[in-house]
């Protein structure tokens, strides 16, 4: 389990881009195989997932304690999802960074400057995956997204980033009754995810916003 040792505001923010140069670098894990960033466990976790070219992207709130070789059970819902799917990688995003195993210790207050590099690690996502491929991204936040007001504004600011890289948005499994995603735990393992209009799901389950 991990409990933040407070708000990410007192802690000192690694950027993204710094983070991503300085990645794989202390042999600690098979950086051909894994993509951890940054690659040391701290208070927040931009990206983890394996590489390939064509990578079912995973969309959850916020990070718990998952490393390479030491998935918790949601990643490795994932990873059998993704592989079942004809997809060569998973990769895990939140839509938020910060560590804590239980939402309700998540940040009170958006830390703008982990947002804002979080938005960064999202764009190199979806602007890394092979060739003539539209990225995948699978949309898996269940219920937890009513946690903190600034969740869905996070939201809507990747679905602005992935129009202008022509992602199409996915979901599995029965969707909650508000309409929310489906969590990848519990899922069938023989699950495919289905097409969602994650647009028309803001506009109908956070008006106004």
């Amino acid at each position: 389990m991990h409990i933040p040792s407070g708000a990410s505001q007192t802690i000192e923010i690694l950027g993204f881009d710094d983070a991503l140069a300085a990645s794989g670098r202390r042999g600690d894990y098979d950086s051909e195989k894994w993509l951890y960033v940054p690659d040391f466990y701290t208070e927040y976790r931009y990206i983890l997932g394996t590489k390939g070219q064509n990578p079912l992207i995973c969309i959850g709130i916020n990070p718990s304690t998952a490393a390479p070789d030491d998935l918790d059970n949601t990643l490795k819902s994932v990873a059998r999802i993704a592989a079942g799917n004809g997809f060569d990688s998973w990769t895990m995003f939140n839509v938020y960074a910060q560590r804590a195993t239980r939402p309700d210790d998540m940040d009170r207050e958006l830390n703008r400057r982990l947002h804002e590099e979080n938005m960064r690690a999202f764009e190199y996502i979806l602007s890394n995956v092979g060739d003539g491929i539209c990225p995948a991204v699978w949309a898996a936040w269940g219920t937890i997204i009513e946690k903190r007001p600034y969740l869905p504004d996070c939201v809507r600011e990747m679905v602005d980033i992935g129009r202008r890289y022509g992602a199409r948005w996915l979901c599995a499994g029965k969707r909650s009754a508000k309409g929310h995603p489906h969590h990848p735990l519990y899922l069938r393992k023989d699950e495919t995810p289905q097409p969602f209009d994650v647009q028309g799901y803001l506009d109908e389950v956070f008006p106004g916003l």
